[in-house]
């Protein structure tokens, strides 16, 4: 097994050159994505429908033109699975009409399939996150699938939960990171724009970072700047029960200068990580 494994990468490999990403391995992941998203109910099984796929730059660039064809080839390669689940199985008619099959469906028209760079991906790699609907709920976090180490096995893949569509970025221009964990698990904020007014989930639309908490946590309970001439960060608090840089509780509505690393407690039932990358 070792060998025929050596033999597999040997051929994708030859004399050790780089590996090249394939369109296969990019249809392969979504299909898997597609299944490890499922969604089910009592007589139904949602499955994820929008894909944003994350590519190293260069394999971005490489690939760029070519787009449109891998979306296609995908969506015909997801639609046919579908139909294989949705085709009751010989195993299924021996054991007669006792348990009823569970349709398998999509929640929008049509899948959509979008491609960014993304510099975090190694090369030849690929990261997918999905969606169940082209909508993300507050507080929902989709499913993620990464291929690592370019051998296409269940042992070399991992599932994380992820942050909403909506904080899709393009990785060109992401200025900070902002680490924590809600309600809803572990999460990671791409400060990718000059302001991020942060908040609880579900109570507001204006808020760019919605966090699932308690009611401790205002609508909108503190607001994230940048000086777009220097690349600093400055934070203000706009809460009742207040926010806390390293420590320190702010002054409500004063603005401070934030350091490049930070903890900020929020309404002290939450604390965010921040991280710049000046």
């Amino acid at each position: 097994m070792e060998k025929e494994r050596i033999a597999r990468l040997a051929r994708q490999n030859p004399k050790g050159s780089e590996p090249k990403l394939s369109g296969n391995v990019i249809v392969g992941e979504l299909l898997r994505n597609m299944e490890v998203g499922r969604f089910e109910m009592a007589y139904t099984v949602l499955l994820p429908c929008v894909f944003t796929v994350y590519l190293h730059p260069e394999d971005h660039a490489a690939l760029n033109g070519v787009f449109d064809h891998i979306a296609e080839d995908a969506k015909r390669a997801l639609r046919a699975r579908v139909t294989e689940l949705n085709t009751p199985s010989s195993s299924f008619l021996k054991r007669g009409k006792s348990e009823t099959p569970k349709e398998h469906k999509i929640a929008c028209r049509d899948w959509s399939i979008e491609f960014f760079p993304e510099v975090e991906v190694p090369r030849s790699d690929v990261e997918i996150h999905s969606e169940l609907n082209e909508v993300a709920q507050p507080g929902y976090r989709g499913t993620k699938t990464t291929l690592m180490e370019r051998e296409p096995s269940v042992s070399t893949q991992r599932t994380s939960l992820v942050q909403p569509v909506a904080r899709r970025h393009n990785a060109e221009s992401i200025y900070a990171e902002i680490r924590y964990q809600d309600e809803s698990g572990p999460q990671t904020y791409a400060v990718s724009q000059n302001q991020i007014k942060i908040g609880r989930s579900g109570d507001s639309g204006g808020v760019d970072l919605p966090l699932c908490v308690s009611d401790e946590v205002s609508r909108e309970h503190l607001i994230i700047t940048r000086d777009a001439a220097t690349g600093f960060f400055f934070i203000s608090d706009c809460s009742t029960n207040g926010t806390w840089l390293n420590g320190k509780r702010l002054r409500k509505g004063v603005k401070e200068k934030l350091p490049a690393r930070a903890e900020i407690n929020v309404g002290e039932v939450l604390t965010l990580q921040f991280e710049s990358r000046l």
